[in-house]
């Protein structure tokens, strides 16, 4: 028989998780080993047994097969929470092209050095009595450090006083406080404590009845998970019909059945709803991970959830890979956001990573959105997920008014503002009313880029194949690799001195908007303005307590958030993402408008939205405006299936970045011509320069494959690994992206 060998890594809370020991799989374990499961090892010159965990199997030995040692055994005990952890990196591995390191380090996140959350306390050791008489003699002294502490004594009634208390508020000198315990008049203790990045004021929880719409959801997702059926279920529901109310009541289900749930949210900025939500409900039982949290927060959090001290954790992607021991839901809102696929290997999607980690936990999956992405409602109508459809708003309103204007004939009538008529008319009556509004910008910062007037130069960034971006102060950036530099006094190329900017950011609508509108009280949300932490919650909470008229932003605006004064949503420049050259184009613009069409009018006061285009007529447009999925559905999914593209086929992006440009050439015509040769039933486009041929000195080119069966696409995927590993070069790097969301 062909002897078999494990890669085992030893110690997974080590910040560098790049060192596996190999060790040889005794004949008895051959058929029950698998990635992820703990092991005794014999470890070091003493050959003490210690647990380890496998990360890879494989019949090549990395070194001497005689000086191998053998697995001693499985350890004993249940799966534990590593386990799961490892076994998921396993198959991130192998389904979405990485080394077992970047997978490791995905759903491991490194454990940095934090210290543990002290609190110290004064605890007084002497009786009323003693303290006064020390107190009396302070002061015969004149003591003042002594008196102010002693007087704090005697005063306090529980006989426990916070530390920081005494040397911030009464100024108390570290060496006073020495003084009093040498007289054995107190002492000083630590509490440990975790640190809680929660900080909500609970109203308490506040019943809501359900429609019949929702109580079915409920119903059907309870009976079969009592019943041990463990499904996928897809809530179609539009905006404002109470999605949320159904996970808040599945959780509070599940968590009764002793079991932990996942809330994904698909941006940090809806966080701060959906924690109030939920903290209505569960109180300090909920949590959040998210990139905000200090490293002190992040561990905390998860030293919670392995203890059983949390019951729902909120948070985007990253979240599933909280530690719970016994997960038994998972919950992903807004399932069809871009942001729910990783951009860096593995580049794997929550959806699909939740399904596998539902599987590890026996859970069950809910899906919602008002706009689902094509492949959920794909699956849900050949019957691999169950559909549910909300059709009703809570507040028994109806869905806003929707008026599309036509741009080019605004421009025609000598209308030159970003301001429809339309749009400026509303406005008005919005404000005259005390009702707020939002005005959704489909892009960022202060201006698009900069050119020459003259001879059309446009100002590049001289690290990567893009534009320059106007921001305030005269300052050029690259959105991509951050390179800034001031713009210049004359054009690079002719010198004239007619340079402008593409102006069309959210900095420049406010502008306009204060100029029609003196007075108007505003609030800019976009990336720029929430770079700080707590920034999302700030602005969101001054906008809900009526601080401002006009919230002015881009997408992140448009995603989940419920103000209920909110009577006009104005969409500025509803295609500028059809521009995108992507076969998802058409889907994003649709999910987007019908988004931002659906903050209007979800209170008691009806809504209306306005949505400014040059391409009234587009489908995506004209059915978002009427709020018709199930109509942009039948239509998208004709080109997808004339195309060949998700979700009625499946696509491999093999990505080649390199720092030499023949180099990465190179490597990209013999990946084509192997895949090529191998591929019967596939369809093998490229290589090409990616759509962004150069960013931060590192050029791109891309080879995509299309095929029905996504197990062959995997297969290319090892068969590229295995041939460019055989021709590694430093200054080369190979990537995979399985179904991109953005085209390379």
């Amino acid at each position: 028989m062909k002897e078999l060998y494990a890669d085992i890594i030893v110690d997974i809370s080590h910040e560098k998780l790049d060192k596996t020991f190999q060790y040889r799989v005794p004949e008895k374990l051959m058929e029950v080993l698998e990635p992820g499961m703990c092991v005794q090892i014999p470890f070091g010159k003493g050959n003490r047994l210690i647990q380890g965990y496998v990360v890879a199997m494989t019949f090549e030995c990395s070194f001497d097969p005689q000086k191998m040692k053998e697995i001693a055994g499985l350890a004993t005990g249940e799966a534990d929470v590593t386990h799961r952890m490892i076994a998921l990196a396993a198959w991130m591995r192998k389904q979405y092209g990485s080394t077992m390191i970047q997978s490791l380090k995905t759903v491991l996140p490194a454990r940095h050095t934090v210290g543990k959350l002290e609190h110290k306390y004064v605890e007084v050791l002497m009786n009323k009595e003693e303290l006064r008489s020390l107190l009396g003699e302070s002061i015969r002294k004149k003591q003042a450090g002594r008196i102010r502490l002693l007087t704090a004594l005697v005063e306090d009634m529980d006989g426990i006083i916070p530390l920081s208390f005494l040397t911030g508020k009464l100024n108390i000198a570290p060496a006073t406080v020495t003084s009093l315990c040498r007289d054995g008049a107190i002492r000083v203790f630590a509490s440990e404590s975790y640190r809680n990045p929660v900080k909500c004021d609970s109203a308490g929880h506040r019943e809501i009845s359900l429609s019949e719409e929702q109580k079915l959801v409920v119903k059907t997702v309870l009976e079969e998970f009592d019943a041990g059926k463990r499904g996928t279920y897809l809530v179609h529901g539009i905006t404002g019909s109470g999605k949320t109310q159904v996970y808040i009541r599945l959780a509070e289900a599940i968590v009764a059945r002793g079991k932990q749930v996942i809330v994904l949210i698909p941006e940090i900025a809806l966080t701060y709803q959906t924690l109030l939500r939920f903290y209505s409900r569960f109180g300090d039982r909920v949590s959040v991970l998210n990139s905000t949290l200090s490293p002190g927060e992040r561990y905390d959090q998860c030293e919670r959830a392995k203890n059983g001290e949390i019951d729902v954790i909120i948070g985007p992607r990253s979240a599933l890979f909280t530690p719970f021991p016994n997960v038994g839901l998972i919950v992903m809102d807004e399932e069809h956001e871009g942001s729910y696929k990783s951009e860096s290997m593995p580049k794997y999607h929550a959806r699909e990573t939740a399904l596998e980690v539902a599987r590890l936990h026996n859970a069950s999956v809910v899906l919602g959105s008002a706009t689902p992405s094509m492949e959920a409602y794909y699956r849900a109508l050949k019957g691999e997920y169950r559909l549910f459809t909300l059709t009703k708003r809570l507040t028994g309103g109806c869905i806003p008014q929707v008026s599309i204007v036509d741009l080019r004939e605004e421009l025609k009538s000598g209308n030159r503002s970003i301001f429809s008529r339309k749009l400026q008319d509303l406005l008005t009556d919005r404000l005259q009313k005390g009702q707020q509004s939002i005005l959704f910008l489909n892009r960022r910062g202060y201006a698009g880029f900069v050119s020459c007037r003259a001879c059309g130069e446009v100002m590049k960034c001289p690290h990567c194949d893009v534009s320059l971006s106007e921001h305030f102060g005269e300052q050029m950036v690259c959105h991509y690799c951050g390179y800034t530099t001031r713009k210049p006094a004359a054009c690079p190329k002719c010198g004239s001195k007619y340079l402008l900017g593409f102006r069309a950011g959210t900095q420049q609508i406010e502008e306009k908007l204060k100029e029609i509108y003196p007075g108007i009280r505003t609030l800019r949300m976009d990336g720029d303005t929430t770079k700080k932490k707590g920034s999302y919650e700030a602005i969101l909470s001054d906008f809900a307590e009526g601080k401002a008229d006009v919230l002015i932003g881009t997408q992140m605006i448009v995603k989940g958030h419920d103000f209920p004064n909110v009577t006009l949503v104005g969409v500025l420049a509803a295609d500028i993402s059809l521009g995108a050259n992507d076969y998802r184009s058409g889907e994003r613009t649709f999910q987007l408008l019908t988004q931002a069409v659906g903050r209007a009018g979800r209170g008691e006061l009806p809504g209306e939205a306005v949505i400014q285009t040059y391409q009234p007529e587009h489908y995506a447009v004209l059915h978002a405006a009427a709020q018709d999925y199930v109509a942009f559905y039948e239509e998208e999914i004709l080109y997808r299936e004339l195309g060949g593209y998700p979700p009625a086929a499946h696509m491999l992006a093999i990505q080649i970045f390199a720092q030499d440009m023949r180099e990465g050439e190179q490597v990209a015509n013999r990946l084509a011509e192997i895949v090529k040769r191998g591929s019967v039933n596939l369809r093998v486009l490229g290589p090409a320069p990616a759509s962004i041929g150069k960013i931060n000195d590192v050029y791109r080119f891309v080879i995509y494959v299309k095929g029905n069966d996504s197990d062959e696409l995997v297969r290319v995927k090892d068969v590229c690994e295995m041939n460019f590993d055989e021709q590694l070069s430093p200054r080369v790097q190979l990537q995979f992206d399985f179904d991109p969301m953005n085209c390379m």
